[in-house]
């Protein structure tokens, strides 16, 4: 059995200076396939949005040392600590020694697996498309709850005692957004709710209330009509009795948001990438820091970002943004 080089050697830090810029890991002739949003030297033949196995077997990857990385966080050291009981299950499924790199960016973690220096990695919910089209990144588990349940949704409230029963009826009204840079609370809006037949700005007067707890008292207050708000912020508020529940009414909610998407590169062989699969699903988070850390978190369960990402990709879409390498800075 492997063991893990975590605690043996020193952590580095994968940083954009360290590694080759995105456009010069790029080959000079690029294969004719179906691709769609992927950059020039992936494939995606069977539609699946994601990057095809490389065909030719010489090309599969099969190292003795797995390098794995979580999504930028402000204390790495904290994190690595945080992870090592699934550092050494990881190691002792797939047989091989595992080293964790901290990375200081997202744009620097994309990078690491497009130039081949990263082979699983944690990728943050908005990243992940990037990490998809831009370093062959194929998703393949989040975590959640032993029923399936993961992430989190926009819901849109108003008073229970207002005029206000389906989207339709904001029409008009006063309804308080969070911020601008907020997914469910302005990003997630803007991009879901026009194709309900209600547009922000147009249809009904945006105010920024600057916080999701704000926008959730300020319906309850009835300062505004309605509120696009977090499903898990509301639930955080509930616990704690901020609002009364039977105060306010639930007009609409979207798919759920998925959180960070755990990842392998497309050209692990598929014997390897078996394995990996089977330590992520048989990790068992109780009594571990990892389960303390991620609160209501009870494992690793499969997805596909063909499906779970189609929430994000539509709202980036709505946004404007495109898949490039200036955009992921």
């Amino acid at each position: 059995m492997a063991t893990s080089l975590f605690r043996k050697r020193p952590l580095a830090m994968l940083t954009a200076a360290s590694l080759l810029p995105l456009a010069l890991l790029t080959t000079p002739a690029f294969a004719e396939c179906e691709r769609g949003d992927l950059d020039a030297i992936y494939c995606d033949e069977d539609g699946n949005m994601v990057a095809d196995r490389p065909s030719d077997e010489s090309e599969w990857v099969n190292p003795d040392t797995l390098i794995f990385a979580y999504t930028p966080v402000e204390d790495p050291a904290i994190y690595s600590d945080i992870w090592q009981p699934f550092i050494d299950h990881l190691a002792e499924v797939t047989e091989r020694d595992v080293r964790f790199f901290a990375v200081q960016s997202n744009a620097a973690q994309v990078e690491a697996m497009r130039s081949g220096r990263l082979h699983i990695a944690g990728f943050s919910t908005g990243p992940t498309p990037f990490a998809v089209n831009l370093a062959g990144a194929v998703p393949f588990a989040l975590m959640g709850s032993d029923d399936g349940q993961f992430g989190y949704t926009l819901q849109l409230f108003t008073h229970v005692d207002s005029d206000i029963h389906e989207v339709e009826d904001l029409k008009g009204k006063r309804v308080a957004h969070t911020s601008p840079t907020s997914n469910s609370g302005n990003l997630a809006p803007r991009a879901l709710l026009p194709e309900l037949g209600i547009t922000p700005d147009e249809d009904y007067e945006v105010v920024y209330s600057g916080s999701h707890d704000q926008s959730m008292l300020g319906v309850v207050a009835k300062d505004y009509d309605a509120a696009p708000v977090a499903s898990e912020v509301v639930e955080r508020m509930a616990a704690r009795d901020l609002y009364d529940e039977e105060d306010v009414r639930l007009i609409f909610e979207s798919d759920r948001f998925p959180t960070t998407s755990y990842n392998y590169a497309h050209n692990l062989h598929p014997d390897l990438v078996e394995k990996i699969e089977e330590a992520f699903f048989t990790f068992d988070f109780a009594g571990t820091e990892l389960g303390e850390e991620f609160e209501g978190v009870e494992k690793f369960i499969p997805i596909n970002y063909q499906d779970n990402w189609k929430v994000i990709r539509t709202i980036q879409a709505a946004n404007d943004v495109s898949y490039t390498p200036e955009n992921l800075e």
